[in-house]
């Protein structure tokens, strides 16, 4: 049985490590450990992926464990999940999830129903990973976060990451789940670095995390828009407030608990996130709090998201569309009262 980790501690041998090789060391454990899982996607083999996590899999794996593809998601996915629901364990790469809208039919219609229609005689254990969201100045069609579409379906899990420690112990436990997984990173955190152990490891799904505690409100957020959550309570602090941060890490199951227990010593909670606003993960969180925390609360709950509009090409727009900082900051002071 390996270690479950929540929180890194003293006890392992850290090193610093970009979050590309994080994801690239949760592969090669999982494929050196069960000769099922494989991957396959654009670029992957020859060219060591579009973003370079799995550089030198190809060497040691081979032809037939790492797979090259067409410019064809729907096509690649459809081999995935005939791979899964006949005993094997892909990994299939999207070069972003915009582009996986093509393959949607294949996510919604046969992975996730799978087990429910055959009564559960058909399982499909794979994982969709790539990143979601904005990546800079790409224009509308390459900049959609993608959590709440796939959040909504029932027979997924989905995970969302913010670092190197979590992206490498969630992604070997979602290889290792039998139920399909979607699982999303971002083009602007694979150059990121951060503490990750020597010692092999693996986080459970549907745990978040507490990434900075505090008593004066509960800040919610996942993938990188966890960087304006935190940078916001590093500005909040200077005035003397104590923001607690929650990563979510895991979208569905979403861990409302952990949520409700902060905001049970908080009283006030504020969720930042890059999805659009109408039917977004912050819409549920609010309803789950306000329909179980309803008492605890001193404040409406607030979120954040990106603007209600396609996300535009000018740097202008990008900066205007996404979440800041320095919004979150004015929004939690409003549910402190601390500004009229």
């Amino acid at each position: 049985m390996l270690p479950v980790l929540t929180n890194v501690n003293n006890k392992h041998t850290m090193r610093e490590i970009a979050f590309r090789q994080a994801l690239r060391e949760a592969l090669q454990e999982e494929m050196r450990r069960d000769d099922k899982v494989f991957l396959i996607g654009e670029e992957v083999a020859e060219y060591n992926g579009a973003y370079k996590v799995s550089q030198g899999l190809l060497d040691e794996f081979g032809e037939k464990r790492v797979i090259d593809t067409p410019i064809s998601e729907l096509g690649f996915a459809a081999i995935g999940v005939g791979a899964a629901q006949n005993g094997l364990r892909p990994v299939v790469e999207f070069m972003t999830w915009n582009f996986a809208n093509l393959a949607l039919d294949q996510i919604l219609n046969t992975a996730s129903k799978m087990l429910a229609m055959s009564g559960g005689q058909v399982g499909c254990p794979i994982v969709f990973r790539g990143p979601s969201g904005s990546a800079g100045q790409l224009g509308a069609q390459h900049s959609t976060a993608y959590e709440s579409y796939y959040a909504n379906i029932p027979g997924l899990k989905l995970v969302s990451v913010s670092n190197p420690y979590d992206a490498k112990g969630l992604l070997k436990s979602a290889i290792r789940d039998d139920d399909p997984v979607v699982f999303m990173e971002s083009e602007v955190m694979y150059g990121d670095t951060g503490e990750v152990p020597e010692e092999e490891y693996l986080i459970p799904i549907g745990k978040a995390d507490i990434k900075r505690a505090g008593k004066d409100v509960t800040i919610v957020s996942y993938n990188k828009m966890m960087k304006v959550a935190l940078g916001a309570a590093e500005e909040l602090a200077k005035d003397g407030v104590e923001a607690e941060v929650i990563d979510l890490r895991t979208i569905r199951p979403l861990d409302w608990q952990t949520i409700m227990e902060s905001v049970k010593k908080t009283n006030r909670l504020v969720i930042v996130e890059e999805q659009w606003p109408m039917c977004s993960v912050s819409s549920e969180i609010a309803y789950r709090i306000q329909k179980e925390a309803f008492d605890y609360l001193d404040a409406p709950v607030r979120r954040i998201t990106s603007a209600d509009a396609p996300m535009h090409y000018a740097p202008n727009l990008v900066k205007a569309y996404l979440p800041s900082i320095e919004r979150t900051v004015k929004i939690v002071k409003d549910v402190m009262y601390a500004e009229k």
